[in-house]
């Protein structure tokens, strides 16, 4: 099953200073839905373990991402797999855009993301709910790291 998403993010902060957060492992980790584990592989590269429940599911996901196509501070993209076990597994990307807006910073994001074994058999609307869903919790955690500071 396949599911588009995408949306913006109004941030007060300098588009440099949101760009290191968004390359902040330890930010990232806080800031992901159900994230247990984030370790950085290389300048590009995570492995990453989340527990998230969707419907009546819930599953322990493992996997890689990568990021490619830099271009620091204005974007990248983000791609990865994850193996949930006997629920399935998740496969995507995402294009992560960011520009100057209003004093601050306005980021773009559109996700690309497939979804198989028993999580796809849930069905589309339950599916798109929960993924829009983990979308909203981790861009707000986000905004608030970046107010943090």
């Amino acid at each position: 099953m396949a599911m588009t998403m995408t949306g913006e993010v109004p941030l007060a902060a300098k588009r440099e200073d949101v760009w290191a957060k968004l390359n902040d492992p330890a930010v990232l980790k806080a800031c992901i839905p159900g994230c247990e584990e984030l370790n950085m592989l290389s300048d590009t590269e995570f492995e990453a373990v989340a527990v998230n429940k969707i419907g009546p599911v819930k599953a322990k996901f493992k996997g890689k991402v990568q990021l490619t196509d830099l271009d620091p501070p204005n974007g990248y993209k983000i791609s990865g797999q994850g193996d949930g076990g006997i629920a399935g597994f998740a496969k995507g990307g995402a294009v992560v855009q960011l520009s100057d807006h209003e004093g601050g910073t306005l980021l773009k994001y559109d996700v690309e993301a497939q979804i198989g074994g028993k999580l796809a058999q849930l069905g589309q609307r339950l599916i798109n709910g929960a993924a829009k869903k983990m979308a909203d919790d981790f861009f707000a955690r986000f905004a608030e790291a970046v107010k943090a500071g």
